[in-house]
């Protein structure tokens, strides 16, 4: 695509690049998530940013890679938190409960994180495919899992021939599906997920299904 010149905006003071960027990145996470990709416009993101179609391309390119540029923010958000996980002091089964709470808490906290994530597999993840930057961010949560899974197992602890890339989506889908499918659920069987009277009840339950899972007496063990 033509690249955009920077429009002048005379009278007007320039405004902080980084700061305009995140306030575009801000309005346009809720304007993909509430309207997926196809349904989201960036004339609305322009009018609730009190900026410009032209100041969007000018700093993203187009409504693809500003999509892309609001998954590589999301999930670096949840890199961040992954990275400051500390484990090391406690035993494997501690740790192990300790990260399935660190999902539980992030997806709980950010709805707009599992909207636009849903969006995206609707999509076959074509956007996060082509992205270089989520390419190389990978996963700290999965080192994490590694150390305390290969603790647990030679201490004894962990029965389980388990493997960090399963546990992790056994974690995420649990707290995936609660916030994701809570309208649905809710309408079906009437309970909602997301109740705060139940969430330390969840919170917990969670942990107890995966430490379950890694403790079990095997069959011919």
């Amino acid at each position: 695509m033509t690249s955009v010149e920077e429009p002048a905006r005379p009278g007007v003071r320039v405004r902080d690049g980084a700061r305009t960027k995140a306030e575009i990145l801000d309005v346009a996470t809720q304007e993909f998530a509430r309207a997926g990709f196809d349904g989201a416009r960036v004339d609305e993101i322009a009018a609730r940013t009190r900026t410009t179609k032209r100041m969007i391309y000018y700093y993203f390119g187009g409504k693809e890679q500003l999509f892309t540029a609001v998954l590589e923010r999301a999930y670096g958000v949840v890199r961040e938190a992954e990275q400051q996980l500390d484990v090391e002091h406690l035993d494997p089964v501690a740790g192990i409960r300790r990260l399935a709470e660190l999902t539980f808490d992030h997806h709980e906290r950010h709805p707009d994180f599992i909207r636009l994530v849903s969006i995206e597999n609707i999509h076959d993840a074509e956007h996060i495919a082509a992205s270089e930057k989520l390419g190389r961010i990978g996963s700290p949560a999965l080192e994490v899992i590694r150390r305390i899974l290969a603790a647990g197992q030679e201490s004894g602890l962990f029965t389980a021939d388990a493997d960090a890339v399963d546990l992790h989506a056994m974690i995420s889908s649990f707290c995936f599906f609660r916030v994701a499918n809570r309208h649905t659920f809710g309408a079906l069987f009437g309970r909602d997920l997301v109740d705060p009277a139940r969430r330390e009840r969840y919170r917990t339950m969670l942990g107890d299904m995966v430490i379950a899972y890694l403790t079990a007496e095997r069959a011919g063990g």
